[in-house]
């Protein structure tokens, strides 16, 4: 199923290109062929984006929610989304950053700083890390960054308002090489520490004394679970923009397949999330049709009714 949406995402747009064209375009790339150089430049960039993104997007999710045993957790719950903003707003006021590939960098700085921050306020003194402080810090600082970011965009010239405005939307178009460089580089070393936890994961899910008794070091795997996240989000959420729910949504239908098992559930979350990220870019270029709305939109869309049915179905106390 991914590979056929990998190929509708390649013939779908302002232009549809048959699968012919595509396929040609691939094993006999005709720089002269304006289909072929739509297919190199726009949509095979734009198509491996939206899969990264959503990969990153769906293995963070999965371990936002086993680390705060949350089941309404998603990435933007521990401030990513509003650190990695902050922090493009500020390299594009004050020092005049108008390429992606340039505060790409800020905003991945700006989500790892917003994670150890919120990991140090979410310590309980010598407890260690407490879920529920973790979630509270991470909501307490969202709104903090949020309030900071329209402080500069008000106070910003206008330009910079207009840099930030299809970032801020969450969309995949018209990033380039080094952006799928530099995301490619942050899911492979995120997914890398997930996997290697994914045991312990398992452990402490059955509760903080009885992994212990398996074990399992909470301290370290929950260290090594927000190391990874920042990457994982916070790369994303550099690359692509803040996107909401794909995150949330994605580890609850990897369950289905793969059951409790992090082992399964971090490969078929990343899989899925992937999945939904480039269904709702390819329905953001249909819905208005020849123009385009943002896949960020459109998941905050399709993800609104699914959190309500999962608000109605979790209950809080099962933090």
């Amino acid at each position: 199923m991914l590979c056929a949406a990998a190929m509708l995402s390649l013939t779908t747009g302002a232009r549809n290109i048959p699968l012919s064209a595509i396929l040609q375009s691939l094993t006999a790339y005709d720089p002269t062929n304006d289909l072929h150089v739509i297919i190199h430049t726009l949509r095979l960039p734009r198509t491996a984006l939206a899969l990264l993104a959503g990969a990153s997007l769906g293995i963070a999710g999965a371990l936002m929610q086993a680390v705060t045993r949350n089941p309404l957790a998603e990435p933007g719950l521990l401030g990513i989304n509003a650190g990695a903003a902050v922090a493009v707003l500020l390299g594009v006021s004050l020092f005049g950053l108008t390429r992606i590939d340039q505060y790409l960098w800020f905003g991945i700085c700006g989500a790892g700083f917003t994670g150890v921050a919120v990991f140090l306020l979410g310590r309980g003194h010598d407890a260690g890390v407490d879920p529920v402080r973790l979630v509270l810090a991470g909501a307490g600082l969202s709104v903090m960054l949020g309030a900071l970011s329209g402080i500069i965009i008000i106070n910003a010239p206008a330009e910079v308002y207009e840099d930030f405005r299809q970032w801020g939307a969450g969309s995949v178009e018209g990033r380039g090489g080094p952006i799928l460089i530099a995301l490619s580089v942050s899911l492979m070393l995120g997914s890398a520490l997930a996997i290697g936890i994914a045991s312990g994961l398992n452990a402490l899910a059955l509760g903080r004394d009885v992994g212990r008794a398996l074990g399992a070091r909470p301290v370290l795997i929950w260290s090594l679970a927000c190391l990874a996240i920042m990457m994982l989000a916070g790369g994303a959420t550099a690359a692509v923009g803040p996107i909401g729910f794909i995150g949330l949504v994605a580890p609850h239908m990897a369950r289905l397949f793969s059951g409790p098992d992090y082992r399964w559930i971090l490969p078929y979350s990343a899989l899925i999330a992937a999945l939904l990220l480039l269904l709702a870019d390819i329905l953001g270029r249909v819905l208005v049709s020849p123009a385009e709305v943002a896949a960020g939109i459109v998941a905050t869309i399709l993800g609104g009714p699914f959190f309500v049915y999962s608000v109605r179905r979790f209950k809080m106390v099962q933090l």
